[in-house]
């Protein structure tokens, strides 16, 4: 029996170009009948997926993490169920999720995977899968273009955090976490949904993307040196008590600032401070290979 699918694959994303024939015949060979229609700009997309929504079974898209999110409102819309290409240059969803990094044994999972619910997060009517943060990560996000990229591949997002880091300065936030209010003086704050972020950062050694929970970082440092050691951490998720870091658990957060700051969701610049932020249970429903690490039942 055929398969039906809308299947938007990012012909910018890194290894999307090079891929799109070869996506194309494996997943014809597993059975797919298949609607290619990535839309002339990436914004589109949720649009498309409204467009055949009734023409298809499922929706298969082929990119990195900003084409995920661009897909996200239609996904939410339609409550089609969706497959994972790890095209991207950090691929943190696939990550989280444990989707092979391989094009054939991705499009395998897709086809013979287990169909399972995950969250989203949520800002100002924006959807996120990975994360949400303002700060640093602004600055970052304004450095990572498509050729550096390209060019450096995962190596990108170490390299314009060191070229970005040393120019950021502290502001304050007030922050509403489940009804509790705390004043903060931060360089950067992460609000995060999956597990994994940044290139490979975990959020939380113990957050899952189906665990109907928000975890709120903040590096309150006052120099970006003090971050030097927090960055194992970092890398791993620990939580940590010490100074310069807060992690918590919750399902909203309202944020507010003196002046407004940009926000990025999956790594593209969508909204601004002041910022309310919402867990939105089994949002979507996701092909998945065998339980991934940070997924749970």
């Amino acid at each position: 029996m055929l398969k039906r699918a809308l299947l938007l694959v990012n012909p910018y994303a890194r290894r999307g170009g090079q891929s799109a024939s070869q996506v194309i015949e494996t997943l014809q060979n597993l059975g797919f009948e298949l609607i290619n229609a990535y839309p002339s700009q990436p914004h589109l997309l949720s649009e498309v997926i409204r467009r055949y929504q009734h023409q298809v079974d499922m929706v298969i898209v082929g990119g990195g993490d900003g084409t995920l999110n661009a897909a996200a409102e239609g996904l939410v819309d339609t409550q089609l169920p969706f497959g994972i290409l790890p095209l991207g240059t950090a691929n943190d969803l696939a990550h989280t999720l444990g989707i092979p990094m391989t094009l054939n044994e991705a499009c395998r999972v897709i086809a013979n995977g287990q169909l399972q619910p995950i969250d989203l997060g949520w800002v100002n009517g924006q959807y996120f899968f990975n994360v949400a943060s303002l700060g640093l990560s602004i600055q970052i996000t304004q450095y990572l273009n498509r050729q550096f990229k390209r060019r450096w591949g995962i190596l990108a997002y170490a390299i314009a955090a060191l070229k970005t880091v040393w120019r950021i300065r502290p502001f304050s936030a007030e922050i509403d976490i489940d009804g509790k209010r705390t004043q903060i003086r931060t360089i950067q704050i992460t609000v995060g949904n999956g597990h994994f972020y940044g290139g490979g950062m975990a959020v939380c050694n113990q957050a899952t993307i189906n665990d109907q929970r928000l975890h709120l970082l903040s590096f309150n440092v006052r120099y970006w040196w003090q971050l030097i050691p927090l960055i194992p951490a970092l890398r791993q998720g620990r939580p940590l008590t010490r100074t310069g870091i807060h992690v918590c658990q919750c399902q909203e957060i309202d944020l507010y600032t003196r002046k407004s700051y940009a926000i990025n969701t999956d790594g593209e610049i969508t909204t601004h401070t002041p910022a309310q932020f919402r867990v939105i249970p089994k949002a979507v429903k996701v092909f998945l290979p065998q339980q991934p690490k940070a997924y749970k039942n």
